[in-house]
């Protein structure tokens, strides 16, 4: 049951990881880390709040695993 919990948080954080570089990735390097201004106060429509809410989704999952993963040791 362990390794499969283990298995499952490897995928999950590859998942997530593939989400957030999606998120970022129209933006330049500076606006990664805060230094674009202008898009603070956008709305998210589309597949971009799609791809948001999905990302919500997979770290929630990613907790729920590691909380059941410390559970079980």
């Amino acid at each position: 049951m362990q390794a499969a919990l283990n298995i499952a948080m490897i995928i999950v954080a590859v998942v997530m990881m593939i989400l957030i570089l999606m998120q970022s990735k129209g933006s330049s390097f500076s606006g990664t880390f805060g230094g674009d201004a202008g898009s603070i106060n956008r709305t998210r429509r589309g597949v971009e709040k799609t791809l948001f809410q999905f990302t919500i989704v997979t770290a929630a999952a990613y907790v729920v695993l590691a909380i059941a993963s410390t559970f079980l040791i």
